[in-house]
Formats: structure tokens, sequence, C-alpha cells
């Protein structure tokens, strides 16, 4: 232990003398910095990400390096029953969407991490192509988890979560969770692969096996849990 202590001791000795020298570590690896979408996620990505909900300015700086087409949203009444902050219409990305939708700062740039370094890889692995469009369930909706009466609320109260159903490829074609996920065909590859790529930059990811409240599409939050499922 006292060895441990020890070496702890000249680590944080080393890295005051550099600090203070004017050394750096590069952004993607400096937890102050702020967080640019371009650069793929690493181990300090879910604490830059964290930061985002409570700074308005720090989140508009992560989503100028997005790519996405986004407008800000006024701030709700907080007398409401889900009040919103430092929320985002998301209007699309590389791919088009659906429909628009609303989201917290940290889910928006979650997406467009996701986006550019998660789906649109594995499209061009998987099927040689390009997802054109996301289709979407929705994001925001004042309401308990599962639709209960009674308990907590869902991370869609706080327009922290996204429910995709399907995509569009380039050439028109069209995958569906609820048709497409069964099996060992092209298109379920490619679902389950974007699944296990969506885990690396949300904190839960459900789908289909999870349960049958989920049978038709990918539930994507970003919540206090790590859940993969």
């Amino acid at each position: 232990m006292r060895g441990l202590v020890l070496f702890c001791l000249f680590v944080l000795l080393g890295v005051g003398a550099l600090w203070s020298s004017g050394w750096r570590p590069p952004a993607q690896w400096n937890p102050w910095a702020p967080l640019d979408v371009r650069q793929p996620p690493n181990l300090l990505t879910p604490y830059k990400l964290s930061r985002l909900r409570d700074d308005p300015q720090l989140c508009s700086r992560a989503l100028a390096s997005s790519g996405l087409r986004y407008r800000a949203q006024a701030d709700s009444p907080a007398d409401v029953n889900c009040p919103l902050r430092n929320v985002w219409r998301i209007e699309g990305g590389q791919a088009r969407l659906s429909s628009s939708f609303l989201a917290s700062c940290p889910l928006a740039v979650a997406y467009a991490s996701f986006e550019l370094h998660g789906l649109q890889p594995v499209a061009q692995q998987v099927l040689g192509q390009s997802v054109a469009q996301v289709d979407h369930l929705g994001s925001f909706a004042c309401r308990n988890v599962y639709h209960r009466k009674q308990g907590r609320l869902s991370q869609h109260a706080s327009a922290n979560a996204l429910d995709i159903s399907g995509f569009r490829l380039t050439n028109g074609e069209r995958i569906i969770l609820a048709r497409d996920w069964q099996g060992d065909g092209r298109k379920a590859q490619f679902l389950r692969a974007v699944q296990q790529s969506a885990c690396k930059h949300f904190s839960t990811v459900l789908g289909p096996d999870y349960n049958a409240a989920h049978a038709n599409h990918f539930h994507l939050d970003m919540g206090l849990w790590q859940v993969c499922r």
C-alpha cells in the first residue's frame, strides 16, 4: 500500500511539473476541454457528456462540432409536470430523420457521436452503404416508466431518451426492428451490430431481446444506469 501511495504521489508531482511548464494533454484526453464529437469516444467521454447537462455554453461548443442540424428550445416553465431545461430540437445529421425530436444536450451530442462513429461505419461494414434516414418513435413524453400511473419518471420525461424503430438506406431499402431483428440475415446482423455500437455512446440501450415492450425499437437514453440489453 505504501508503494502505491508513493507511486501516485510521484505521478501527481510529475503531472504538476509538466502542467506548470505549459504542457497540456491532447484535448480528447483533457477532462476540462470541451467535447469534440469528431473525435472517437474514450474513457473521458461519459464525464464530458455529463458536464453538458447544466452548462448551455459548453453544450453549444460541443454541438458546434457535431454536424447536427439543430435549434435551441426555450426552457419550459418550472411548475409544469415535466420541466425541460437546456434542450434542443434535432432536425438531422448525416442521415435525415423521420421527424425532428427534442433532446437534452447529452442525448443530442451522444446521438451525433453514435451516428458518426457507430451507425454509419457499421452500415458501410455490414451493408456496404450508408444510412439515409433514421426512423424513430419520439423522445420527449411526460410519463412514468412503462406508462405506469405510479413509479419513477421515464428518461423520456426529460427528453433524455430516444426510441429508434428502423433505418432507410441510400438505395431506398428499409430495415425495421419489428420485422428484421430475428434471424441471422444481413439485416438482423446490421441491427445487432448497431445495438452493440450504441452501447458505446449511450448510458442505457434496450432492444427487442430485453422485453416485449421494446420489440419494435431501440431505447437509447443518457440516464445514470449503464445497461446494454
